[in-house]
């Protein structure tokens, strides 16, 4: 109940962008200032970046796609107005919005790719026997043992804010979903919806990870900006046009207003 409170009734929601925002500076000052302690977070081997960030965008999608599609369709049904085949026509529907998601991470990490390997340029150690050469890629000059210095954004910046903020705005839907206590529906969604709980509390305290240790400070900045822009783009601007995956409670009639939830 303390989370469907917090989060699907919108405190969270609101503050989570400007909080967002401010681990990214505070997190880059304390770097910057070697205030930072020396814990097994700064390796990038650890088992919450190697077996979760690094699969973010997968354990997010995976989670929110039964969420979505089970708690549309009890929505439509609970309504009386929707048929069965309108029903599922809606939760296809809201389901473009994991495809939209997967756009938006696929072109924004090959966006950043191709920024790095634009302004990079590689350092091989020398005495290896190999004449000099020009790498066109990060990868290139991996593969001689070298170092790539190039603008890397942060995509750990970018994804995690983009994630935690996508996983509460469909979480919201809760606010007015009408279940009965017992179903075994309501233990299902429940369960799904303490899942991604967890998982967007892990998205934004890897996200303090990745700003106290690791970036610049302005590759942290504009990868949390991108990221934002991603979501008020997508929820705060196209989803509330007729021709869109639309919001978690749109299209409701309106002698249900007592479902919807501030914006």
């Amino acid at each position: 109940r303390w989370l469907r409170a917090a989060l699907a009734g919108g405190r969270v929601r609101r503050w989570l962008p400007a909080l967002l925002v401010g681990i990214a500076l505070l997190g880059s000052a304390l770097k910057d200032g070697g205030l930072v302690p020396d814990t097994p977070l700064r390796n990038k081997r650890n088992p919450l970046n190697v077996y979760f960030v690094k699969l973010a965008w997968a354990w997010t999608l995976w989670l929110l796609l039964p969420f979505i599609s089970l708690t549309t369709y009890q929505l439509c049904r609970s309504t009386f107005l929707y048929g069965r085949a309108r029903s599922l026509l809606l939760v296809l529907r809201r389901l473009g919005a994991l495809a939209v998601g997967t756009a938006v991470w696929f072109v924004c990490t090959e966006l950043f790719v191709f920024i790095e390997n634009l302004t990079g340029e590689c350092s091989v150690p020398a005495g290896l026997g190999r004449p000099p050469r020009l790498y066109a890629t990060k990868r290139e000059c991996h593969q001689d043992s070298g170092v790539w210095n190039g603008f890397d954004i942060s995509g750990h910046c970018f994804l995690l804010s983009y994630c935690a903020l996508m996983i509460l705005e469909e979480v919201a839907v809760l606010e007015g979903l009408p279940m009965e206590q017992d179903s075994k529906l309501r233990v299902v969604v429940d369960v799904l919806f303490v899942c991604l709980c967890f998982l967007a509390g892990i998205w934004v305290f890897m996200f303090l990870c990745t700003a106290l240790y690791f970036h610049d400070f302005s590759q942290k900045l504009l990868g949390v900006l991108i990221g934002l822009s991603g979501w008020y783009g997508t929820y705060r601007v196209w989803y509330l046009k007729p021709f869109s995956p639309g919001l978690p409670l749109a299209n409701r009639p309106s002698s249900l207003k007592k479902y919807s939830y501030s914006r």
